[in-house]
């Protein structure tokens, strides 16, 4: 049984991730850190992780981007990898992180999402082929209202996912209202879309003459992204040190 510790388990996403270790049988939660301490779990909660001192195989991020810097110093002490999810992360956090990978396993992906990351393999694929015949490729991005950033995260790890195909030879064209000018050749173009309460969809078309080719995902709950981050701490126990990606976890399936 892999002992794991949930840094933010009072949040939404942190509730979410103990709702499905309760019922996943390889994994358990052992200790949780939260400020908010109002929350009744079924492991002891810590206000700090500085206080914690429960054993542990791994600890599982969905916190505040303030409380990485703590956490990230806990997990060298403790030799503990860690599953990062936590966005909003500042350049200097993101140099800490690859600093700290020499030492311990890291793994931070732009999407803990599973089918997210199979999709961004399947599309290095499907733009060797499409993209050389001609094909012209636009992404489109669907989110709740209350989403500040745009285009999303993911969108653009879609998009690099496919340059990184083509040898980053494509540009990313955000805004076609600007100039009143047909499409470059040579660009991917990404669209957000911001509305009521989507969690998040993505589409990704592939327009040719006289055929279209879509790859389509769509997170109907926040249940997808806490599966996928219950996965990568599965993963992760164990593992040497080093950065690691979701695609590593899907490699390893």
């Amino acid at each position: 049984m892999i002992r794991m510790i949930m840094h933010g388990c009072n949040g939404k996403m942190g509730q979410v991730i103990s709702n499905i270790c309760k019922e996943d049988h390889e994994i358990e939660i052992v200790a949780g850190i939260d400020p908010y301490t109002g929350v009744e779990n079924d492991y002891p909660v810590f206000a700090s992780i500085a206080d914690c001192n429960i054993v542990a195989d791994v600890v599982v991020d969905f916190a505040a981007a303030p409380a990485v810097d703590a956490l990230l110093d806990y997990c060298v002490s403790e030799k503990l990898p860690i599953v990062l999810c936590t966005t909003g992360l500042t350049e200097v956090q993101l140099a800490r992180v690859e600093e700290v990978s020499r030492e311990i396993p890291v793994l931070k992906s732009a999407n803990m999402s599973l089918g997210i990351n199979m999709l961004m393999d399947i599309l290095k694929k499907a733009a060797n082929i499409l993209a050389p015949a001609g094909f012209d490729i636009e992404i489109v991005e669907k989110h709740h209202n209350q989403k500040v950033d745009a285009p999303s995260g993911t969108a653009l790890a879609l998009a690099d996912s496919i340059n990184e195909a083509l040898e980053n030879a494509y540009a990313y064209q955000y805004d076609r209202t600007k100039d009143r000018k047909k499409r470059e050749k040579y660009e991917i173009g990404i669209q957000a879309v911001r509305g009521g309460s989507i969690v998040g969809e993505h589409e990704v078309i592939f327009a040719g003459m006289d055929e279209v080719i879509e790859f389509k995902h769509t997170a109907y709950s926040k249940a997808v992204f806490g599966k996928g981050a219950v996965e990568a701490a599965k993963f992760l126990a164990g593992r040497s040190a080093g950065r690691y990606e979701m695609s590593d976890v899907i490699a390893a399936r």
